[in-house]
Parts: C-alpha cells; sequence; structure tokens
C-alpha cells in the first residue's frame, strides 16, 4: 500500500501521481473484474484515500491483513515500526466505519529481544480489542546484520506464541459460526484439497467454503449456503433460485 506511480504523460517533477488507491479504483472499472484483494500493508502507509475505497468500490473485498507485530508501544518502537498501538486503532476504527464487516488478519512477532510479560499481555488486550479473524505469528529469532539480539527464554517464548495463537483461533472459530446459515459469494478456485469429488471456493472475507458442485463451476462465482464451520474451513451448498 507504499505504491506510488507517475501517471502516463505526466512530468516525473510535478506531474500526477497515482497510489494504491487510484490503482484499485481504475482496476475496478475493468470489464470482467469482479474481486479485488490485496496484500501487504504497512500501517504507515493505510492513508485517508485508501480507507475512503472501501467506501466507494463494493468490488473491494471486505478483508484487510494489516501486520500489527506487537500491542506493546515498547517493542513497536524497538521494531522501528513508527506508529503506536493508538494509531493502528485508529486506522482499523476508520475502516470498519465505512466496512462494518471488515475482517482483519496480521503480522505477530514474539519474544522480541526486551518483551516483558506487560509487553506480552499488551499484544493479547489488542487482539481482543480488534477482533482479528486470523494471524501469521512467529517467534523471533536473531538475523546476520540486525541490531536486536534474542534475550528471551525459548520455553518462554514458545508458551506466549501457543496462547496468543489458541486465541485468535478461538476468535476465527467464533466468525465461522456466526456464517454459518448466511449466503456468501464465493470465487470456486478448483477441486477441493479434502475431496477430489467437490469443489473450493473463497468467500469475500477469505474463507475457503468445500461444497459438492459440477467442474464447469471452477474460475466462476456462485451463491453458496453455509452449512457448517470446521476449524480451518467452511462447508456450503449451491443455493437453488425459483424460476
Amino acid at each position: 500500500n507504499a505504491y506510488r506511480g507517475v501517471m502516463a504523460g505526466s512530468d516525473a517533477s510535478g506531474g500526477e501521481l497515482a497510489d494504491l488507491a487510484m490503482l484499485i479504483e481504475y482496476i475496478a472499472e475493468m470489464p470482467g473484474i469482479e474481486r479485488i484483494r490485496y496484500t501487504t500493508s504497512h500501517p504507515r502507509e493505510m492513508t485517508q484515500r485508501l480507507i475512503d475505497t472501501y467506501a466507494r468500490v463494493p468490488k473491494l473485498v471486505s478483508h484487510l491483513h494489516l501486520p500489527v507485530q506487537s500491542g506493546s508501544d515498547r517493542i513497536l518502537a524497538a521494531m522501528k515500526r513508527n506508529y503506536t498501538t493508538l494509531e493502528y486503532k485508529s486506522i482499523i476504527r476508520k475502516l470498519r466505519a465505512v466496512r462494518p464487516d471488515l475482517s482483519l488478519s496480521t503480522d505477530f512477532i514474539i519474544g522480541f529481544p526486551g518483551e516483558t510479560e506487560d509487553d506480552y499481555e499488551k499484544t493479547m488486550k489488542l487482539i481482543e480489542d480488534v477482533g482479528f479473524d486470523a494471524s501469521f505469528s512467529f517467534l523471533y529469532s536473531s538475523r546476520p546484520g540486525t541490531p536486536a539480539a534474542e534475550d528471551t527464554p525459548a520455553d518462554l517464548k514458545t508458551a506466549r506464541l501457543m496462547r496468543l495463537q489458541k486465541r485468535i483461533e478461538e476468535q476465527a472459530a467464533a466468525i465461522s459460526e456466526a456464517m454459518v446459515g448466511s449466503v456468501q459469494r464465493v470465487l470456486v478456485e478448483g477441486v477441493s484439497k479434502k475431496n477430489a469429488e467437490e469443489l473450493a471456493g473463497r468467500t469475500d472475507n477469505n474463507r475457503i467454503v468445500n461444497f459438492a458442485g459440477n467442474p464447469r463451476l471452477i474460475h466462476h462465482f456462485v451463491d453458496l449456503r453455509i452449512t457448517s464451520a470446521l476449524p480451518h474451513s467452511l462447508r456450503g451448498e449451491i443455493v437453488t433460485r425459483e424460476v
């Protein structure tokens, strides 16, 4: 979401700059484009123009991956992330004001050098406050050339990571359960990995749905009624319409 590009025919020194918001608006007008999803993002680059795009462009999915890394301002400063948890939550409030059903996934680094129990609990509180739907969470590990050095015991880091992942999985399960009985517009991506006799598609909020259907539906949209929620996927059935 830091994308910037000089518009064709513009002078690079003072011409009009395109940003991600403008790019999405142009793509949405292209015939045959029915769904737009992008990744990945940095909170620092989540401009008001991009937030407003969620209000103006229905084809932009109600799912955003916005890495936060930690819920502690002290750790965020040590990571040189250049934003605070208050600023992050402010972005989320603005996004959900224009797209209330927005699903959010994020990244966390657990056990960053200097992370205290208080820092970790602030991360857990952020998870509750925001209601993340999914996360890519990892243990901190040293890399050549990085100034930070590991100082948190490995077993403590692992315990913290497991607790964090369990809580986010619980929140994701609650969201999935709330979808049961609803009708979702699903983009059919191919044959199900779980059953070669079934198909699999993706919802607007980035969930996989497995269902019985004709292979000719692959690469097309179909309306599915969600019948059950499983740990990492949904099950659905094709909605039949009366003529």
